[in-house]
């Protein structure tokens, strides 16, 4: 007994320890301090390329440190990225449905994903200042990241290559050297959505039928989320930005959860962005062994009051 004990104790130190990760506090708002975990692989890339992955969760729950965060990075690292996964502040976290009011709901986003954003500007400034002590290069950052945490790379871009006020605290001429949302959008709030330069190589994986983060847009007045269909369509084909765009029929934002399964695409993207290869692809994909998810096919109003 005691012999098996000593084994599956020796076995779960094994198991930690396979993955070598860091804890970082990367800034401090009000009394709360925003951490971010880095995740060493045992046997690097050449071009040690390292990954920054932002949690979901529709911007009230998730964690840097929850199982599917977890899971991303131990992926990642496993394929040789150092991968980086980052709090952020969750600014609907304190509503609660019963205090909404549906006709300030692009308010409600605009507040979140702002936050969001500002905050993981703030993760990437640290990140590239800290870069040698980090054992990181600042020119292969690659975002990542799923439903909230996909709109809050794609929104970090887009507010980079727009000079926007929440890109403000990140070096000048700093660029990632791609981006990959797991289902997520672009929010505009201030005319037509635009880049006023390039944004970053991106690779977009989107469920067609997601109704909680537009596959293709949502729009009133000078409101618009603008999903992969519509960005992929309307600004990178239109303009010739580098993208791929994988779009999953009939799926719904289950796909915010594919990273894991997508894995080889993600590495040909990146190798392939980091090699300055200037590639379009646009892929619809069927996966029998990816099963659909019920809860995935509500809209946004359903998710947020169920």
């Amino acid at each position: 007994m005691k012999t098996k004990t000593l084994i599956l104790t020796l076995f779960i130190c094994i198991t930690t320890l396979s993955v070598a990760q860091e804890t970082y506090t990367y800034t401090t708002r009000g009394d709360q301090e925003l951490k971010l975990d880095i995740y060493r692989p045992s046997n690097p890339r050449p071009d040690h390329a390292t990954v920054v992955y932002v949690f979901g969760g529709g911007f009230v729950v998730g964690a840097r440190n929850d199982s599917m965060s977890v899971k991303a990075c131990r992926i990642l690292a496993d394929r040789g990225f150092t991968a980086v996964s980052i709090d952020y502040r969750l600014w609907l976290k304190r509503m609660s449905p019963d205090n909404i009011k549906w006709t300030k709901v692009f308010d409600y986003f605009d507040s979140s994903i702002r936050v969001a954003t500002e905050d993981c500007c703030a993760a990437l400034r640290y990140l590239v200042d800290n870069s040698g002590q980090l054992a990181i290069d600042p020119s292969k950052i690659i975002l990542t990241g799923n439903s909230a945490g996909a709109v809050t790379i794609l929104q970090t871009d887009y507010c980079r290559a727009n000079s926007r006020l929440e890109a403000s605290v990140l070096p000048e001429g700093w660029k990632p050297a791609a981006v990959i949302p797991y289902a997520g959008a672009v929010f505009e709030t201030q005319g037509k959505l635009k880049y006023k330069t390039p944004p970053a190589p991106t690779c977009f994986f989107h469920g067609t039928e997601d109704k909680i983060v537009f596959y293709k847009t949502f729009h009133v007045g000078k409101h618009r989320l603008a999903g992969a269909s519509w960005l992929a369509k309307h600004r990178f084909k239109k303009n010739r930005y580098p993208y791929w765009i994988m779009r999953f029929k009939g799926r719904g934002h289950e796909v915010a959860g594919y990273l894991p399964d997508t894995i080889h695409e993600f590495e040909a993207f990146v190798n392939a962005a980091l090699a300055g290869r200037v590639t379009y692809y646009d892929a619809k994909c069927e996966d029998e062994a990816l099963k659909p998810n019920k809860w995935t096919k509500m809209n946004i109003i359903q998710l947020y009051t169920r």
